[in-house]
């Protein structure tokens, strides 16, 4: 299969996983950069009064990654009066996967809501809501995002001008959204990009009133916002330039099984075409998609899910990694300049396990890499973090679904393919190298047994009989070869 996992500069999977590689949706034009800010450095002469009262420790950014890290702090008992988080989000850190899933569902089929889902529950932590920080004395800045840094000082510059002293600071600003320009209609009212709850609710606001759905990206965004507008019966077109859905991390086959799936929900296909621009209707609304091929979709709704960017602003002087992208870090998140830390999506860390280079935009990685930084910080804990790279994702999950999808992989997709199983049932797919090595495995709709096997194969890599995994037809057959070589 292909080698993307083997590259720094590239990655394997579509969405919310290593760093992002985003095709030519639109002709002869560059995708756009997040933007940045020129302030990058700043120096604050008499910043005598600081807008925080908590210094000791400063989390910039109030995603998955930050409610974390912010965890791990109370467990140390260092956090009451010293932790201080620096937030654009006007809301408690919160497990941001749920807002391309069950946050979509229709309201009658029981969508997700706050304050249900904030961290840590997606690990099966507490509920950590505005009051748990309180209670816990870390002081929560909202809605006022960092614009710029005095690293010689240790003094943050907000958007609002307020000045934030820290000793130590951790980084953990996440992704944003890659949006199509302004020029080719990307900010038409209608056109939706989805990375926080605002941008959640202005989806389901225009799904209540919505005939007509286009989503562009075949990735994971793009399948899980599809799979979730099917419960409300509309018509829903997916729209990507690929031969197929997820092209690095689903073969052929597979992808040709969700993609089945998926008609059967009601959801079609219009694949290998590029964008050519949005265009808004009498009433200044997206109407229509023109594709580069001359042909034209209706629509009254646009969700464009076509990758993300590191938010390193404005943080580029501390040091970024240009072929991953991202702030470089070493094994235990230091970045160049001490006591100063990036975690998450940001982070461009050393990947053990495959001695290269990477970024993961995943929340298990935002979770682990949030929890390594802060006991590396707080005690003498110096073992390199050892990750494991793992996606998931869960889709059609609302009330009436006629089949709940669920799977994982683990490792890395690289070498060759052998797929046993039915997907009625259950399918597997794993990747052996030229030693038939496990590299990486894929299981859908496997039993928590089963799931809890993939990372013991990823990580151990056995050797197996290639033969007999390819003489087998049930999933349950093919992991007792596997795991019989542990």
């Amino acid at each position: 299969m292909s080698s993307a996992l083997r590259r720094m500069s590239t990655s394997p999977f579509s969405s919310c996983a290593f760093q992002q590689r985003t095709s030519s949706w639109w002709p002869s034009r560059r995708p756009p950069s997040t933007p940045t800010s020129r302030r990058s450095l700043v120096v604050v002469a008499a910043a005598s009064n600081f807008a925080n009262e908590n210094r000791e420790y400063v989390i910039v950014g109030g995603g998955n990654a930050a409610g974390y890290a912010a965890r791990t702090f109370v467990e140390h008992g260092m956090a009451d009066g010293r932790l201080c988080i620096v937030s654009k989000e006007a809301v408690a850190p919160y497990e941001r996967p749920a807002l391309t899933k069950g946050y979509l569902f229709p309201l009658d089929k029981k969508p997700a809501r706050l304050p249900g889902f904030h961290t840590c529950v997606g690990a099966g932590g507490e509920r950590q809501t505005s009051e748990w920080y309180k209670e816990h004395g870390i002081e929560v800045l909202y809605e006022d995002p960092v614009a710029a840094i005095d690293i010689q000082n240790q003094i943050l510059t907000t958007s609002s001008g307020n000045h934030l002293k820290y000793g130590s600071l951790i980084i953990s600003t996440g992704c944003a959204a890659v949006r199509f320009p302004e020029n080719i209609g990307g900010n038409l009212p209608g056109v939706h990009y989805i990375r926080d709850v605002a941008d959640a609710d202005s989806l389901v606001s225009s799904l209540e009133k919505a005939k007509k759905v286009v989503v562009i990206g075949g990735g994971y965004i793009g399948m899980e916002v599809a799979a979730a507008a099917a419960g409300w019966k509309l018509d829903i077109t997916i729209i990507f330039p690929e031969d197929r859905i997820m092209p690095r991390l689903f073969t052929p086959s597979l992808a040709r099984r969700y993609e089945e799936l998926y008609q059967k929900n009601g959801i079609k296909f219009i694949k290998g075409v590029l964008i050519d621009k949005l265009e808004g209707g009498t009433d200044g609304r997206v109407a229509t998609v023109l594709l580069r091929n001359g042909s034209i979709i209706e629509a009254d709704t646009v969700i464009v899910g076509i990758g993300a960017k590191p938010v390193v602003s404005p943080f580029e002087a501390i040091g970024l990694n240009n072929n991953v992208g991202g702030i470089q870090v070493d094994s235990l998140f230091r970045t160049s300049i001490p006591g100063i830390f990036a975690i998450g999506d940001v982070a461009a860390f050393p990947l053990k396990i495959y001695d290269r280079m990477a970024r993961v935009e995943h929340v298990d990685h935002a979770r682990k890499s949030a929890q390594h930084c802060v006991r590396t910080l707080l005690t003498a804990h110096t073992q390199p973090y050892d990750y494991l790279p793992f996606f998931y994702s869960r889709v059609f999950e609302y009330e009436g679904s006629s089949r709940k999808i669920w799977w994982q992989f683990y490792g890395d997709n690289v070498g060759d393919t052998i797929e046993v199983g039915d997907f009625d049932l259950k399918v597997a797919t794993f990747w052996l190298d030229s030693e038939s090595r496990v590299k990486g495995i894929f299981l859908e709709s496997g039993s928590p047994e089963e799931f809890s096997l993939l990372p013991k194969l990823a990580k151990s890599q056995p050797v197996v009989d290639r033969a007999k995994l390819q003489s087998v037809t049930s999933v349950e057959e093919a992991l007792e070869i596997a795991s019989s070589s542990l």
